[in-house]
């Protein structure tokens, strides 16, 4: 048997509560319609349980579900942030590795009359794709160039509660730094053996993967929310052979 949440036993306490008192009153004053100031005292203790229900659990919720979409909008703007300043062009060195990107760009074809549906089978498809860049020293040391000078950056979107509580953004960023932290312990790059090459590729692969999905779960806000800022997201997609940001059509 399923048990009852802490919420559902205190109003079931309450609701008892509040019965107890109006059956003690009735037992005591009967229900002859009179009034007098323990009857009053009595009205008022059968209606307090109902009170502290309405107040503490049903407004209280409609306040934290508001504060909560406030939250999830502030996450959604530092989202957008982050492919504006950075991670645009880091998926972009990312998917220009990978040599089977064509299926992944197929996918990824985001259009403005996609609906939601389009979106979900767009991240079914995801799930089974192989995220299999092969990097060379050139493609590592342009992410390393391009993680270097916005570490301040995601310093500060790792202190940030609201993107921390996003297990996607969380990971997305624990790999982020992770991959920032194995480049920046390789002196020169350009000179390392396949082996450590390869090593490094399964470090790009993970931000990969997690980068991908982040950013089609952005353009699906962006869809429902604010289709221009889409119309540019899409012209300035990663996943185009090349990125024109002129309206031609």
């Amino acid at each position: 048997m399923k048990r009852l949440t802490w919420e559902q036993r205190l109003i079931i306490a309450l609701i008892c509560a509040s019965v107890v008192i109006y059956a003690v009153k009735f037992l005591v004053f009967g229900d002859n319609g009179e009034s007098n100031t323990l009857s009053y005292i009595f009205n008022s203790l059968g209606f307090l349980p109902i009170n502290i229900l309405i107040v503490t659990l049903i407004i209280n919720r409609l306040l934290a579900m508001r504060a909560k979409r406030e939250q999830q909008e502030k996450m959604k703007m530092v989202v957008g942030l982050f492919f504006s300043e950075m991670g645009g062009r880091l998926l972009r060195l990312i998917v220009a590795s990978d040599p089977d990107a064509a299926e992944i760009r197929s996918i990824l074809t985001v259009r403005k009359t996609w609906t939601k549906d389009e979106f979900i089978n767009a991240q079914k498809q995801l799930a089974s794709c192989k995220f299999i860049a092969s990097p060379s020293a050139e493609d590592l040391a342009g992410m390393h160039e391009l993680l270097e000078k916005h570490h301040e950056f995601l310093l500060r979107l790792i202190e940030n509660p609201v993107l921390m509580d996003q297990n996607s953004i969380s990971k997305l960023l624990q790999d982020l730094f992770h991959l920032g932290e194995e480049l920046s312990s390789r002196s020169d790059i350009t000179t390392l053996p396949a082996t450590d090459i390869a090593h490094l590729g399964g470090d790009v692969n993970r931000v990969y993967r997690q980068l991908t999905l982040v950013w089609l779960g952005h353009m699906e806000y962006l869809a429902a929310n604010y289709p221009y800022l889409l119309s540019l997201s899409i012209r300035k997609s990663p996943f185009t052979t090349h990125c024109d940001v002129v309206v031609r059509e």
